[in-house]
């Protein structure tokens, strides 16, 4: 087919694609819930983009999809949210010169919103571009959290990959005001644009800080994992450029103004697991300046952990070699809490990063609870924490550890995921 865009440029599109969706039922990774078929290229509604795929992380959540841990929200999904893409067709209205908001403060209603649930970008949304589709893809804007900078917690949310085909595939569809841009990360190249009515085949990353495989995991694991370290209050001692004004000011806003100077000593921070996620957020926490502890069941786990510069690598429910400031959980195991608990120091916070957990059966309260502890749990990101994580990841540059797989390879990825074959994250190349 020839899709018809804004900018009145034609690309060339197939009529069909293939893509990874899952059964009528989800299943045991095992028993191979997800069916590799051949489907039409989707159409962009109006706000939407299509981008053809260069590159999707696996996700443990897409696991818990594709397993049914998560209740279903689409029959026969198409699993993935950690897309990397390039921008083919524009729906209708498409435009981001003509929808964006000034990021300043403007007239009207729109200045006084938060940012989540303002339209960003400067310039037009262009054939060619490349741009990060993510696990958030809509959000009412009207209830009182999206109002209030918590979209997050909008109980009228969806997600790529759960309520909307995600990424598995050659092709996908993304609301414009919910793709994030990559030039920072990618390079901005020029030429981008369609020629002779045909897509640039591939990116050249001569002179970017990363690759398409390397930005892929980025758009969840480092987004969810940066998420679940300011859950930890820790980010309210630190102070960095590419941690954004807003961040600092709002973990401030609870009286301690003056906690950035308080503590003369390197924070502490210990991390429950270490797969896609945790290896990022280690590197966020020690270019902050944080003495990260790993505990991890994973032998090469442990031995990443050391080579990206952390101070220890232990068993799961060893203890660290001393007391947390505080800890993020990234495992899916209730049994660990209580373990991380004992680890922290009074006052310290627990961060459960996962979408799912097994159940926590008992916590003590004088040993595990008390001195002030907390515990926290993450819930999905906003729209800027991604945008600030995005920022630290261009101003520090993350070592991402990924793991090719071809994209027919999907199913395979998932069970080598959860047997826990590799370190790091996977990544699916179409």
């Amino acid at each position: 087919m020839t899709a018809k865009i804004s900018t009145t440029t034609s690309v060339s599109i197939p009529e069909r694609m293939h893509a990874w969706r899952i059964k009528d039922q989800p299943g045991p990774i095992s028993s191979n819930p997800l069916e590799w078929v051949e489907v039409p290229v989707p159409n962009p509604g109006p706000g939407e983009v299509l981008v053809r795929v260069r590159a999707c992380g696996v996700c443990r959540t897409d696991l818990h999809v594709s397993e049914g841990d998560l209740v279903v929200h689409r029959k026969q999904v198409t699993p993935g949210h950690e897309i990397v893409g390039q921008i083919v067709a524009l729906g209708e209205g498409t435009d981001r010169s003509s929808a964006a908001d000034e990021d300043a403060a403007g007239e009207g209603e729109e200045a006084t919103r938060p940012p989540e649930t303002k339209r960003r970008g400067s310039g037009r949304l262009r054939i060619g571009e490349y741009v990060g589709v993510a696990w958030l893809r809509h959000t009412c804007g009207e209830c009182d959290f999206c109002r209030s900078g918590a979209e997050n917690l909008c109980q009228k949310s969806q997600y790529t990959g759960w309520d909307a085909n995600g990424g598995y595939a050659e092709y996908a569809v993304a609301p414009a005001d919910y793709v994030y841009p990559l030039d920072d990360l990618l390079g901005a190249e020029e030429g981008r644009e369609a020629t002779n009515g045909e897509m640039l085949d591939a990116h050249s990353e001569q002179g970017a800080l990363y690759s398409v495989e390397s930005v892929a995991p980025l758009l969840c694991a480092g987004i969810i994992g940066y998420r679940a370290l300011k859950r930890t209050g820790l980010l309210r001692f630190v102070d960095d450029r590419a941690v954004s004004e807003s961040v600092t000011k709002g973990a401030l806003s609870d009286g301690n103004e003056s906690a950035a100077t308080a503590i003369s000593r390197p924070l502490t921070l210990g991390l429950y697991g270490f797969g896609g996620s945790a290896h990022l957020t280690a590197q966020v926490a020690l270019g902050l300046g944080m003495r990260v502890h790993v505990l991890t069941r994973g032998e090469d786990a442990r031995k990443l952990a050391l080579e990206l510069g952390c101070a220890s690598a232990g068993g799961a429910y060893d203890m660290p070699p001393e007391k947390l400031d505080a800890a993020i959980i990234f495992a899916p195991v209730g049994d660990m809490i209580p373990v991380a608990m004992r680890a922290l120091r009074p006052g310290g916070v627990l961060s459960l990063a996962g979408i799912h957990m097994s159940d926590v059966h008992t916590l003590n309260y004088e040993n595990e609870l008390f001195h002030e502890k907390e515990i926290r749990t993450v819930e999905s990101n906003t729209r800027q924490d991604g945008r600030e994580f995005l920022a630290f990841a261009a101003r520090h540059h993350l070592d991402v550890d990924t793991h090719p797989y071809p994209l027919s390879q999907g199913q395979k990825a998932l069970q080598d995921l959860k047997e826990g074959a590799f370190a790091g994250a996977a990544v699916l190349l179409p």
